[in-house]
């Protein structure tokens, strides 16, 4: 992964199994998201599922400096501290478990949303899909219901400090009033390529 400074990045990554078992793992992973990632970056958007999650990020200063690893030299800081926040939660996890190995199948993706077609707001439809995730997997019928995601945050039902509100409308321009009810519109198809 590299980044570049007041880019805008979709951070994925999903496992063929579950990641997160129970509530105590969706906390444990979010406390380390507030100490290695939101001292690096600023984050926009989360979603956290059953088996996967998404970050929806502006990649600052501090993310793009470089730090030397034993095993990888001139590493980004906000790529490292990625790798260690999934090395950290595998590893409570399978002790937890009383498993071994990878938890995580895939390697985590970055997309810029910078660089696609700049004639559609990826960023802003992005922002929605991540929120909508819970839906569309049928985890819940009404979005207020999970709690697992920023959704809450800027629907005014949580006043939670882990996405940066203020540099969200900036930086996507959505439409404060109506995201409650935009967050339930359907996404073509067809805008998702550039979030993948």
């Amino acid at each position: 992964m590299n980044f570049e400074k007041d880019k805008i990045y979709h951070i994925y990554n999903r496992s063929n199994e579950t990641v997160f078992y129970n509530e105590r793992n969706y906390l444990f992973f979010l406390e380390k998201v507030k100490i290695l990632i939101q001292p690096v970056a600023d984050i926009i958007a989360w979603c956290l599922m059953s088996n996967h999650f998404h970050f929806l990020l502006v990649a600052n200063e501090k993310s793009c400096e470089f730090v030397n690893e034993s095993h990888r030299p001139n590493v980004q800081l906000l790529s490292k501290n990625i790798g260690t926040l999934l090395s950290a939660y595998t590893k409570a996890i399978n002790k937890e478990r009383g498993r071994k190995g990878k938890l995580f199948s895939h390697n985590t993706k970055a997309k810029c949303l910078n660089d696609v077609n700049n004639n559609y707001n990826y960023a802003a439809t992005c922002f929605h899909y991540i929120h909508q995730n819970p839906l569309t997997a049928k985890l819940c019928s009404n979005l207020n219901d999970w709690e697992f995601s920023s959704y809450l945050d800027y629907a005014g039902l949580r006043n939670g400090t882990l996405v940066n509100k203020e540099l969200a409308l900036k930086m996507i321009n959505f439409d404060k009033e109506n995201f409650s009810a935009r967050s339930y519109c359907v996404i073509n198809e067809k805008y998702l390529k550039g979030i993948w």
